[in-house]
Formats: structure tokens, C-alpha cells, sequence
């Protein structure tokens, strides 16, 4: 999934979006704007953006602050780094690599999930398979989801978490995906 960044510092999805969609489409006409109004029981909200707009007050939506949970790695790193990879190597999406973030990723066929594997219908849409990362003890582990489908490491099923190593092969469906870890021994966020 190839990340753009717009004039505005928003990040969007390319490959489903010409524009950003945080900015709109600039060539539509939608007509005035009306202020927000904020009542005293509902006072208005400032922060401060990590990126372009440093420094500058932003307005946010007060009432959805604290609805996302942040993982360990980023609330520290003040990103959301990459810690390993799963990488097709059988199946629809052969040769497609999906990025491990600290933490949960959840598998499946939504876009919703964390790592989205669209090209086989032979996976759950969501939670098939959960790969995560442990920041504390450098660990990676494979678990089995809430779906239907059986998930194997190395052809052996998964029915409870299973450790993986460099090179362990994940098969859920008529996928296959290779695990290169990035974090470890060597290297930590």
C-alpha cells in the first residue's frame, strides 16, 4: 500500500485515492462554511500536529478524543515503526509484503485489518490470523483468529500462539507468507 503525502501533511492511501481525501477535492463547489459552535459544557479542544503543522493550534473533534488506542512503540517513538514483514510467497498476492507494526496485526480480507490480503476469498474478512510483536521481550508470535479458516506455521496447525522465527512460513487459506523479522536482538525502537 503506497503512502502519499498531500501539501498538508495528511497521509493517504494512492492506490485508492487521486487526492487527499482529509483535503478534499478542491474543484467542488460545496458552498459556505458555518463556524463551529462549542457550547461551555463541551469546551474546545487545541493540540498541537507532529508533522507541517508544528507549532500552529489545529482544531479537533473533542468528543473523539481518547476513542484510539496507541500502541506502546509509537505512543514512545511518537510513530508507528515497522518492525518486520510478512511476505507473500504463494498465492493470489505472491510477492506483496505487508508490513508488522508493534503490538496486534490483525489478518484478513478487510480493509479494516492491519495487514489486507484482498486476493483470496479463502480467508476471513477479518481476524483470521493475528501476527504480533511483544516491544518488552522482542518477541513475534503467530495466533489463530476468530475465523473459520485454520491457520499453520511451518504446516503445523496453530491453536494457541506459536512463536515465529526468521523465515517461518504463516499459511492461512491458499496464502503463504514468509516472516522477516526487523526488531530483535539487534535492533529495537
Amino acid at each position: 500500500m503506497p503512502m502519499k503525502r498531500c501539501d498538508y501533511g495528511h497521509y493517504f492511501d494512492a492506490d485508492k485515492h487521486t487526492v487527499c481525501p482529509a483535503c478534499g477535492v478542491p474543484e467542488l463547489d460545496l458552498g459556505k462554511t458555518r463556524p463551529l459552535v462549542h457550547s461551555p459544557a463541551q469546551p474546545e479542544a487545541i493540540w498541537k500536529s507532529p508533522a507541517a503543522d508544528e507549532g500552529m493550534n489545529v482544531r479537533y473533534d473533542a468528543g473523539r478524543a481518547g476513542t484510539e488506542t496507541i500502541a506502546i512503540v509509537r505512543k514512545k517513538a511518537g510513530i508507528d515503526p515497522v518492525v518486520g514483514w510478512l511476505i507473500c510467497i504463494e498465492g493470489a498476492d505472491k510477492g506483496q509484503d505487508y508490513r508488522i507494526r508493534s503490538e496486534k496485526n490483525f489478518i484478513g480480507r478487510s480493509e479494516k485489518m492491519d495487514i489486507q490480503i484482498s486476493g483470496d476469498d479463502t480467508l476471513s474478512r477479518e481476524n483470521h490470523a493475528i501476527v504480533s510483536y511483544n516491544p518488552k521481550n522482542s518477541v513475534f508470535k503467530v495466533h489463530p483468529g476468530d475465523g473459520r479458516g485454520i491457520v499453520y506455521l511451518n504446516g503445523n496447525d496453530v491453536d494457541i500462539p506459536q512463536e515465529l522465527k526468521q523465515y517461518d512460513t504463516i499459511e492461512i487459506g491458499r496464502t503463504k507468507l514468509s516472516f522477516i523479522p526487523f526488531c530483535g536482538e539487534k535492533f529495537q525502537w
